[in-house]
């Protein structure tokens, strides 16, 4: 007899990338089981305040529970406090949150993204744990390794002969990391969510993956 086994992860990919004041956020939209595709419209980003998102892959039930529980401490913050909590006080916030279910974890796999005090784009990597670092570019989920190749191919130049410096628009490079991603990773699909968080404010889009 198989032990029941309480975790399922339900695939897909999120990445995001910070350059200057900017950073920009990507999930796409499909989350399966096994050979199963179970929605093709389901959104892996949360905005928790006016300039910070959390970006997760992993167990959807879990997912879910992460981010409403995030939302709710956030409410009670600017309730108390008048105001909303920083990027950083954020991002220690969900180091406790997950350091605290350590022996039955979330399992989530999670990046935490905005802009900081400083006018700074911060993206802030996570295990399901807690353990986290503070990157310029991160991913998550089925299609990490696959996106953590080309990013560390544009952003830093690994594997480059010539000098390189990245000064591209960063919203076309997580384009390009689904597209790819999705041609080999059965599990990233549908559409991608796209969301470019500035100082000056945020724009959503949306584009079309391949849904086979």
């Amino acid at each position: 007899m198989s032990r029941f086994n309480p975790y399922n992860d339900n695939g897909g990919t999120v990445v995001a990338v910070a350059q200057g004041s900017r950073v920009v956020i990507g999930g796409d939209t499909r989350i399966s089981n096994g050979y199963n595709i179970l929605s093709r419209n389901y959104n892996k980003v949360t905005q928790l305040t006016s300039t910070t998102f959390i970006a997760t892959s992993g167990q959807v039930t879990d997912a879910q529970t992460l981010h409403k529980l995030l939302l709710a401490k956030v409410a009670l913050y600017k309730h108390q406090h008048g105001n909303e909590p920083s990027l950083r006080a954020l991002s220690k916030l969900l180091c406790v949150t997950l350091y605290s279910r350590r022996f039955f974890p979330y399992y989530t796999f999670n990046l935490l993204c905005g802009v900081d005090d400083d006018g700074q784009g911060k993206v802030f990597g996570y295990d399901a744990i807690g353990s986290f670092d503070e990157l310029k570019y991160g991913a998550q989920g089925s299609g990490q390794q696959l996106s953590m190749s080309i990013l560390d191919n544009q952003m830093k130049g690994t594997n480059r002969t010539d000098s390189y410096s990245f000064n591209s628009d960063p919203v076309g490079l997580v384009k390009d990391v689904f597209n790819a991603v999705a041609e080999r990773d059965i599990y990233t699909g549908d559409h991608v969510l796209i969301w470019d968080v500035s100082p000056q404010g945020i724009n959503q889009s949306t584009f079309r993956l391949r849904s086979d």
